[in-house]
This record gives structure tokens, C-alpha cells and sequence, in this order.
């Protein structure tokens, strides 16, 4: 009787391990953390289409050469956040210059995102933390990418191209 107990207890120690071995295999690896930038346009009209790539563009330039050499995501997101008058000053002035006069409201915060693929790297529908560029009402389609790691601006390097590369040390890491 002894005998049968103790056999029950040990298929009841390999099977809660082996159940417990099986979850943690299962969940995704640990990914880092990432800071998407969000660009809402006023409308879907083509003008206002136009602009906010011309926004966005804007922004990317400006931001570009002060993300370089930044290793983790707070700071990036310090730089931002200290950033974020002259990211809305950025997108205003590019407004008015297109002819626009409806400005534009910068914010941080978490925005809802859906799948989205850079090259080899995907990055999973879920809450990321964002810059939130809304151009006018910011009722129209909108546009976002990687500002950490910085692969929106090492897409700002690849100009007169119409298909962007991304190119980033953590999709080569998930590539392996």
C-alpha cells in the first residue's frame, strides 16, 4: 500500500513539473522595451495625407541626430519628454509652411498599436509606450514607428528610397 502511494505521489511531482516546465517554455522570451512614435493626420483627405508625411518627416529629421548614442530606453524617453515643445514646434512650422493652420498637439503616454513587421522584426499588437504627434482634429489615418530602438531614424538615412530597410541589432538578435 506503502508502495502505491509513494508511486502516486511521484506521478503527481512529475506531472505538476512537467506542466510547470511546459508553461515556462511557452511564454515569449523577455523583449525590450520599445517607444513608438504615433502620427495622426487631420483627416483622410489627400492634402492632409500629404502633410502629415511631410510632418513626420519633419520630425524624424529633428529627432535623428539627438537619438544617436543613446543606449536605453529611459533616456530616449527623457529626451522626449524634454523634447516635446520643439517635436510640436517641429510639426507646427511644417504646417504652416505647407499651407496649413490648424496646429498640432504632442503628447507621452501608452498607445494601443497593432502587429507591425520591420523587416525581420515584429513587433506584437499590445500597449507601447509612445510620442503622440495629432495633426488637427487627428480623425485621418496615421502612421507610427520605432523611435527605441531608434529604427525610425536610421530610416530617415535612406532617403530617395520608397521601400525602407530597417536595419537594428535587436532583429538580428531575433533573427538568430
Amino acid at each position: 500500500m506503502k508502495r502505491y502511494i509513494l508511486i502516486f505521489l511521484m506521478l503527481i511531482v512529475f506531472a505538476v513539473s512537467a506542466t510547470l516546465l511546459l508553461i515556462s517554455c511557452s511564454k515569449p522570451a523577455q523583449s525590450p522595451d520599445y517607444i513608438r512614435i504615433h502620427v495622426r493626420a487631420n483627416s483622410d483627405s489627400d492634402e492632409d495625407q500629404s502633410v502629415k508625411l511631410a510632418v513626420r518627416d519633419a520630425i524624424v529629421q529633428y529627432l535623428a541626430p539627438l537619438s544617436v548614442g543613446i543606449k536605453d530606453k529611459q533616456t530616449m524617453w527623457t529626451l522626449l519628454e524634454s523634447k516635446r515643445q520643439e517635436i510640436a514646434k517641429t510639426a507646427n512650422d511644417t504646417l504652416l509652411s505647407c499651407g496649413y493652420t490648424y496646429g498640432s498637439r504632442v503628447k507621452l503616454g501608452r498607445e494601443h498599436f497593432p502587429t507591425k513587421s520591420y523587416g525581420d522584426l515584429t513587433l506584437k499588437e499590445g500597449e507601447y509606450d509612445a510620442v503622440i504627434v495629432e495633426l488637427g482634429a487627428g480623425e485621418g489615418k496615421n502612421w507610427w514607428c520605432v523611435a527605441y530602438p531608434p529604427l525610425c531614424f536610421i530610416a530617415a538615412e535612406e532617403t530617395g528610397k520608397e521601400e525602407v530597410e530597417y536595419r537594428s541589432w535587436i532583429a538580428r538578435l531575433f533573427k538568430k
